[in-house]
């Protein structure tokens, strides 16, 4: 078995370990192995020297939490998220990671009315502790409200499926911001799925559906807005996930909510209100994946006194689906987010920690931080 890896992107990576301080498995195993020059290596031996796929690999490969922290530390421009995503698909076509339960479950996504029913039902049952405290999330809703409706055309906001079960009000806050900008929004309904943990877990052909309906349901050459760190990566992506034409021009829509907001702030009111003191926690896929993360600061500077933390960005753990599927080492990982969030707030009193991604925010929630999304903050100062 072959990994169809690109030999001169796995030829990249010169061993320098600059990446290591940056990968939260390694920080908190120390294992070579669980580190991005660890892997490459077992992938260059697999690949270049025919070793085989044991078990040991697998686990190495299935250990990531796909953060891609290593790459903006990378001075050779390693493409590790691009590595780990084809690996893991060769994987996932051999039936080495993936089983069937995690594929029926990520089946459902493409579902909404399934998502938002299984949301209600894993919220019932965190708030009976029915649900093993080491897999346990923040509080989900039991009740979610309307679906945030359109209000024009200027610009299309996608509501994703997790996202818009878990986090209904951030999409009617957003809408919110952008009409007190002038800005009309357009929903698509159904939202769809974006195929993010699809690609994360090797569905690399499941992910391509779903990104084409998303596609499907975006029509037009308005710009595409995401408010979930993970979703808009994955949307940026697209060109490069089906290699088409029209791909490509729809990834070049798409937009961070906050970066486009901020490239437009002189049209934001002032703020009716202060908000006090916010720690900004950055998902991985905003920082290190679409390299916008400055972008939340500079629409939330206006409201609040912003706190920074001291952990030069590392992952919390979440990693989409992997808090559930390695709940022990996830917990681990947010152990040193938790203990760089409460030096930051020994600082002084704190009023929120602004995450915008639904996966960080759950995971951190679970812990007990206050965290809200950099909208939900936003459209309250302005109300």
């Amino acid at each position: 078995m072959t990994l169809h890896l690109d030999d001169d992107e796995l030829s990249t990576c010169v061993g320098c370990g600059l990446c290591l301080p940056h990968c939260p498995t390694y920080r908190v195993t120390g294992e070579e192995g669980r580190s991005p020059r660890g892997r490459i290596d077992a992938m260059r031996a697999v690949q270049w020297r025919s070793a085989p796929i044991d078990d040991r690999f697998v686990e190495f490969v299935d250990s990531c939490v796909q953060c891609r922290g290593c790459e903006p530390a990378c001075p050779s421009g390693v493409p590790f998220g691009r590595l780990m995503e084809g690996t893991r698909t060769e994987l996932a076509r051999a039936g080495r990671i993936t089983p069937w339960w995690q594929r029926r479950g990520l089946d459902a996504l493409a579902h909404h009315r399934l998502v938002a029913l299984g949301s209600t039902a894993i919220a019932l049952a965190n708030r009976a502790r029915i649900v093993p405290r080491r897999v346990r999330m923040g509080p989900l809703p039991v009740r979610r409200g309307p679906r945030v409706a359109s209000t024009g055309t200027d610009v299309w906001l996608f509501t994703g499926c997790v996202m818009d079960a878990w986090f209904r009000p951030t999409h009617r806050a957003t809408v919110e911001v952008l009409g007190a900008m002038g800005v009309g929004v357009a929903v698509p309904d159904p939202g769809g799925c974006c195929g993010a943990l699809h690609v994360h877990a090797g569905l690399h052909e499941r992910a391509g559906e779903l990104a084409t309906a998303v596609m499907r349901s975006l029509p037009g050459d308005a710009p595409v807005l995401v408010n979930s760190a993970g979703c808009g990566a994955a949307l940026l992506d697209v060109g490069h996930l089906l290699d088409t034409p029209d791909a490509v021009a729809f990834s070049a829509r798409v937009h961070d909510v906050h970066e486009w907001i901020a490239a437009r702030r002189d049209r934001l009111p002032a703020p009716a209100r202060h908000l006090g003191r916010v720690i900004v926690q950055d998902p991985c896929h905003l920082r290190h994946v679409q390299r916008t993360h400055a972008a939340v600061r500079e629409v939330l500077a206006p409201v609040a006194d912003l706190v920074e933390l001291d952990d030069d960005g590392l992952c919390c753990g979440a990693g989409g689906a992997f808090s559930a599927l390695h709940p022990d080492l996830a917990a681990s990982i947010r152990a040193r987010k938790l203990a760089s969030i409460e030096r930051a707030r020994h600082t002084g009193d704190i009023a929120a920690v602004a995450s915008a991604n639904p996966g960080c925010a759950m995971h951190l929630a679970a812990a007990g931080v206050p965290v809200r999304h950099p909208m939900d903050l936003l459209a309250e100062a302005l109300r």
